[in-house]
C-alpha cells in the first residue's frame, strides 16, 4: 500500500480524501505525504527549534558551504499544515544562498502549497520563523 492509499482506521477515507475535504490544495497534501526534506541532518552546520503558539515544534537542520544551503531538513511535531509548510519552505531555500533564504516569507510559501486552510496559515509562519531564526543564529555563530 502507498502513501496515498493509506486508509483512515475504521472507515473507507484516504487521506488525501480527507486533506482534500478540509481544504488543502492537491500540492500542500503532496508535500504531506512525500515529507520529502523531514528528518534528521548529520553533521548539520546549524540546527535550531522553535514552537509556536498553537504548540507545532519544528527543528530546521542546515548544511551550508560558502553561504549556499546544500540541505535542509525539517523535523516537524505537528499537524498537516504544519508538515506541509515545512516541507514547501525547505524546497524554497535549497541551493539557495543565505540571504536569498533570509528573503523567504509567508507569502511565498502560501504561492506554492496553493492553498492550505485559513486555521492553518500559522503554520506558514512558523515555518518561516523557524527558518530565519536558524539562518540567523547561524550567521551569529559564523561573526
Amino acid at each position: 500500500m502507498n502513501k496515498e492509499q493509506n486508509i483512515i482506521p475504521g472507515g473507507d477515507v484516504s487521506i488525501r480524501d480527507m486533506l482534500s475535504g478540509s481544504g488543502y490544495s492537491d500540492k500542500a497534501i503532496s508535500y504531506f505525504l512525500d515529507k520529502t526534506y523531514m528528518g534528521d541532518l548529520p553533521q548539520a552546520d546549524q540546527e535550531t527549534e522553535m514552537t509556536g503558539t498553537c504548540g507545532d515544534t519544528m527543528k530546521v537542520c542546515l548544511k551550508i558551504n560558502q553561504n549556499i544551503i546544500k540541505d535542509i531538513r525539517y523535523q516537524v511535531l505537528g499537524c498537516p499544515g504544519a508538515v506541509a509548510s515545512a516541507m514547501a519552505a525547505a524546497e524554497l531555500v535549497k541551493g539557495k544562498r543565505l540571504e536569498d533564504a533570509r528573503a523567504v516569507n509567508d507569502n511565498d510559501i502560501f504561492n506554492l502549497l496553493e492553498d492550505i486552510p485559513d486555521k492553518k496559515h500559522h503554520c506558514i509562519q512558523l515555518a518561516v520563523k523557524t527558518l530565519h531564526k536558524t539562518l540567523d543564529e547561524y550567521q551569529k555563530a559564523k561573526m
